[in-house]
């Protein structure tokens, strides 16, 4: 029993992190429509570091650096065009799950027509070269006919013993 106390004492030390944690940020919005302006524009704003998670997900500090800002900005007027430029000029285009056509993201736009297209095309050639390898063989000869019925039998008989 007089271990006790030292389990406890270990038990607790282990257990801090898990309750060390961050609170979670409360923005103070006059409206409900600014709430969900601020909803929606951080949940288009990817997070630089996590990649594939918007910042209204993610838990990395720049993430909560870009609420912060995109919160620091409405409330000083800024639309949400003047929000997102301000981001994508700091961060870079990435930050944007929806980047715009331009001639620096025209292949990403077209790659997927692109591929479906070039599997079609396959599918359609494979197709096609199958039918012609088909139509080019011989047909059977009467002993090749023979000789495979006579296969098909003999194993007919094998199978129901």
């Amino acid at each position: 029993m007089r271990f006790m106390p030292v389990i406890l004492a270990a038990l607790l030390a282990f257990a801090l992190p898990v309750y060390a944690e961050a609170p979670p940020e409360f923005y103070d919005f006059d409206t409900q429509a600014e709430e969900q302006r601020f909803r929606n524009l951080i949940a288009e704003l990817r997070c630089p570091k996590c990649q594939n998670q918007n910042i209204a997900d993610s838990n990395a500090p720049i993430s909560k650096d870009m609420r912060d800002q995109v919160y620091l900005m409405m409330q000083a007027g800024a639309t949400n065009d003047e929000i997102v430029g301000s981001l994508v000029d700091r961060f870079g285009e990435f930050v944007k799950y929806k980047p715009p056509v331009d001639r620096r993201t025209i292949i990403l736009w077209a790659f997927p027509a692109i591929a479906v297209i070039g599997g079609l095309l396959i599918v359609a050639g494979v197709v096609l070269r199958s039918r012609g390898r088909d139509s080019n063989e011989p047909p059977l000869s009467p002993e090749e006919k023979a000789r495979v019925e006579q296969m098909l039998a003999d194993k007919d008989q094998s199978s129901r013993s």
